[in-house]
């Protein structure tokens, strides 16, 4: 190749980066109507999401794009997406209404739901829905909507399928905490002991939640995130956290033990309201800024070269991002315990039920409030002696990782 013609292709070719480049910018901060252009699988629309995305990311997720727009207003939607988020939102009242009426003397449908509106019903059935059994069917909700919330978050931050608050140490961290609490304070019933171990208890789960989210994170950084160093590291601070929780057992009572598995195992027993309404005003919150960061998720799941042409903060997003994610896993720990396989398995189960390249954070968190609830209706109901709610997950979640790891890679070209 002479040298005018070497010159003129490298020319050409950044022209032609140069043009990706602004399609990718005029797709993530503007609002025009999409121009189709062709790909490996046939016609793709470039959008907000589309244009930015390499042919080998482009599926049907990305392909089924919808602009809705009024005024100047404009938003942008997956019909797909919303109508899995519909099923699963009228899945998730039907197990609402379930889980309520189950229980040691079962309600009927109707008497359950005229309680839930509000509506006088007869024989104190009322007073045990709202204030025995309703507190408890919330706290599932928001542990199973927490944690999928955060597994989708790492998962895509992370781009591995194995990245979870149960795999990376921030369960156990908080279990940790909790315990550490439980054996120190004692769990006495009146003076500073019951104070300690009814308020302090959370507290330290949600601060050692934390603590373990950034040790994960300053450990695996090294000039960004990479995947595999972060699984590493999470899985050494779990094994940490769990060591230092078993070796803290030892040093408590038969009493304390006892309660220290509930903390370790997950469970959702003896839940109320004082516990459940500010702690679900917090995961409310959260979510709502997961939801909302879902499209700097989706754009932070390009290549980097791609997601810095379009001037994307990769650093920025996967620090605030993890650091979201870790309040979830947090809260949720506080509110159940550690609760495994959920934040695993719901992101991976909502990507497959939307075609969507990620797992989308809302459907997943619908997708884990029905896990969870299940879950806890077949462990309070199906067995002779009520098992705790991380039993179930853990049994059903356990072949999925299984196929996780034995699966082979997805190709891409």
């Amino acid at each position: 190749m002479t040298r005018n013609a070497f010159a003129s292709t490298a020319g050409a070719g950044h022209v032609t980066g140069q043009n990706a480049a602004r399609d990718a910018i005029r797709g993530a901060h503007s609002e025009a109507a999409p121009v189709p252009r062709s790909g490996p699988a046939g016609p793709v629309a470039d959008g907000a999401t589309v244009g930015c995305v390499p042919a080998a990311a482009s599926g049907a997720g990305f392909r089924s794009v919808r602009v809705l727009r009024a005024g100047p207003v404009s938003l942008r939607f997956r019909p797909r997406e919303l109508l899995v988020a519909a099923v699963l939102t009228a899945a998730l009242l039907v197990a609402v209404t379930v889980h309520v009426a189950l229980g040691g003397t079962p309600i009927p449908f109707g008497q359950v739901l005229a309680a839930l509106a509000g509506q006088p019903v007869e024989g104190g059935v009322g007073l045990v829905v709202t204030e025995f059994r309703a507190p408890r069917t919330v706290a599932a909700v928001l542990v199973g909507a927490c944690l999928a919330a955060a597994g989708a978050i790492m998962q895509t931050v992370a781009r591995n399928p194995l990245a979870s608050p149960d795999i990376l140490g921030v369960t156990s961290g908080a279990s940790a905490g909790a315990v550490a609490v439980l054996v120190l304070a004692g769990s006495g019933a009146v003076g500073v002991a019951g104070l300690a171990a009814s308020v302090g208890m959370p507290a330290a789960a949600f601060t050692a939640g934390l603590a373990a989210g950034v040790a994960v994170y300053l450990l695996a950084y090294r000039r960004g995130i990479d995947s595999y160093r972060l699984i590493l590291v999470g899985l050494g601070v779990d094994g940490l956290a769990t060591a230092l929780t078993t070796w803290m057992l030892t040093l408590g009572d038969v009493t304390n033990a006892a309660q220290a598995l509930t903390w370790m195992t997950g469970s959702l027993n003896g839940k109320d309201w004082p516990l459940v309404l500010p702690l679900g005003a917090a995961a409310a919150v959260l979510l709502a800024a997961a939801v909302a960061a879902g499209r700097w998720l989706l754009l932070g799941a390009l290549d980097r070269d791609t997601a810095v042409a379009i001037g994307l903060r990769l650093g920025r997003v996967g620090l605030l991002s993890l650091t979201l994610a870790v309040l979830l896993a947090a809260v949720a720990t506080v509110v159940g315990g550690r609760v495994v396989f959920v934040a695993l398995a719901s992101p991976q189960i909502a990507r497959l039920l939307t075609g969507s390249p990620v797992p989308p954070v809302a459907v997943s968190a619908l997708v884990g409030a029905v896990f969870v609830l299940v879950s806890d209706a077949v462990a309070a109901n199906l067995f002779a002696t009520p098992l705790p709610v991380g039993v179930v997950t853990a049994v059903l979640g356990a072949p999925y990782l299984i196929y996780l790891v034995m699966r082979p890679p997805r190709r891409t070209s």
